[in-house]
């Protein structure tokens, strides 16, 4: 199936790591989690910690089919990287399907890839997601194209089920 490529470092939110990470793997997707170091990243609720990897410096955009993104801090911190940024940008530039839940979406702002996109994010991040040239929802799911937003933990059903479609036909795509 698909290779995908998680960002991630501490302060992820738990659940909008595992709960997509399991959907994919039982759909038999391999993910990669990609991070600033190798270490154990801790989530932000403390239930969770996650094994990074790849170092982002070991990965190329070219060796995965999607990105995930979940939320939490994690998002936050990872932008201020500008080779997290490169990478998000690039995966976004070849059209590759991109999912990211709750402060995913900062990523993709640091990285000015949202003008005229329509997402969702979570609430706090919704006018920084305007100020990008987003057309913003306040949706438990977007879908736009390849990209797929969500709000919050209590979105994750949808956007999984979303995040499977588009995922489904991206591979389609390159078939």
């Amino acid at each position: 199936m698909s290779k995908i490529a998680v960002l991630m470092t501490d302060m992820f939110e738990d659940v909008e790591y595992t709960d997509p990470a399991q959907a994919f793997i039982d759909d038999g997707h391999e993910l990669t989690v990609i991070g600033t170091e190798k270490k154990e990243v801790k989530g932000k609720q403390g239930d969770v910690s996650v094994h990074v990897d790849k170092t982002i410096d070991q990965v190329d955009p070219d060796e995965f089919d999607a990105l995930f993104i979940p939320g939490g801090f994690s998002p936050d911190i990872l932008r201020a990287d500008d080779r997290i940024v490169d990478f998000t940008g690039k995966m976004v530039y070849q059209r590759k399907p991109m999912f990211a839940i709750c402060h995913g979406p900062q990523i993709l702002i640091t990285a000015n890839v949202l003008k005229g996109r329509s997402v969702t994010g979570f609430k706090s991040i919704q006018m920084d997601l305007q100020h990008a040239g987003a057309n913003v929802f306040d949706e438990p799911v977007v879908v736009c194209g390849t990209l797929v937003t969500s709000r919050q933990p209590d979105d994750i059903p949808v956007f999984i089920e979303q995040s499977k479609k588009v995922l489904k036909q991206g591979v389609e795509e390159y078939v």
